[in-house]
């Protein structure tokens, strides 16, 4: 966040600007008065100019002032709002408490609060989230923290931007358990000045900073951004099969004949398996053939102290596999003796 955030509460900005709110509105921001930002002059600014006239007199040059005429800058209302998301969300479905980031940035010249919207109900995407709640980035880091930004009420904490000053905004809500692997939500953020909104060029008498009129610009004194979650969903198929060679150089499941498991995991979709673990129980009347696991063709080894991803504890196998993502198969092999 540029500048600094204060909670409007009750307090009205218009009018004459005393001392004491004078130092209370500075706090915003670091604005000096005569100072040019994003807008322009900064509201509330006296222009003065005063016209001579000059000529020869009998007793040498004559030079008469004119009278001097003020202009006191009006508040021009803009705002700009940019989500901070560098791309679409992945997450799940059936999530909650999901982030979407923003920043909101006074681009007027005069000190201005904003009322904060989101909309979950946008059209044309796929699915809306639910349960919406804004919160402020009281800590100014960029990253939602639970417990330490202030959850945003209407009315109560409306953030107060200087000239040219932001603050980070974060929209929490939750993804409904039917949405399904890519499908894609949108979560809209909109910033709305509260002196007033509307067609460029709208004027509020007597309501911009400094006593002098208010004024909408360009942005009509009303800004929006999306940010945009996507389904990342993924799923695993586990096939298993058995190949019986018997001592005979037969395929007949006699007592001494070895069977040889395969397992094939199969993930789908478009997000990743984390922490994807297969076991397998080694069957009753088999004795498990040691050091058989494999993974992928390779060798694993029994004991789970080492770094491999197999291991044996007496009554199962069992293959780490990490993270998975969607596409891929991993195919494990292990044997067991017929008793």
């Amino acid at each position: 966040m540029t500048g600094c955030l204060q909670p409007v509460g009750a307090i009205a900005k218009r009018g004459a600007m005393t001392l004491a709110a004078t130092l209370s509105v500075m706090t915003l921001g670091t604005v000096g008065m005569s100072a040019a930002n994003a807008a322009g002059t900064i509201a509330g600014t006296d222009i003065l100019n005063t016209a001579q006239a000059s000529y020869d007199g009998p007793g040498g040059p004559v030079v008469i002032d004119s009278n001097t005429v003020t202009i006191t800058v009006d508040e021009l209302l803009d705002v700009t709002v940019a989500s901070a998301d560098p791309g679409d969300i992945a997450v799940d479905s059936g999530a909650t408490q999901q982030v979407t980031t923003y920043q909101v940035t006074n681009t007027g010249n005069g000190n201005e609060a904003f009322t904060l919207t989101a909309d979950t109900a946008k059209g044309g995407d796929d699915f809306d989230t639910s349960n919406a709640v804004i919160y402020l980035d009281t800590d100014d880091n960029g990253v939602f923290d639970p417990g330490v930004d202030t959850i945003y009420s209407p009315g109560s904490n409306d953030p107060v931007l200087a000239p040219d000053a932001s603050v980070n905004v974060f929209i929490l809500s939750d993804i409904p358990v039917s949405a399904t692997d890519g499908q894609r939500a949108e979560v809209e953020l909109s910033a709305v000045a509260i002196t007033g909104s509307g067609t460029p060029g709208t004027s509020f008498a007597g309501q911009g900073d400094g006593g002098g009129d208010a004024v909408v610009g360009s942005t009509g004194a009303d800004g929006e951004a999306s940010s945009f979650f996507l389904i990342q969903a993924a799923q695993v198929a586990l096939v298993k099969s058995a190949t019986v060679t018997d001592q005979f150089g037969g395929n007949q499941p006699v007592p001494g004949a070895t069977i040889t498991y395969q397992l094939v995991a199969t993930i789908t979709g478009s997000g990743s398996l984390t922490n994807l673990n297969i076991t397998d129980d080694i069957p009753t009347d088999t004795t498990y053939t040691a050091e058989s696991i494999t993974l992928e063709g390779a060798n694993l080894t029994d004991s789970d102290a080492d770094a491999d991803a197999g291991s044996f504890d007496g009554s199962e196998i069992a293959v780490s596999l990490g993270t998975v993502p969607g596409g891929q198969t991993r195919t494990i092999t292990f044997q067991v003796t017929i008793d």
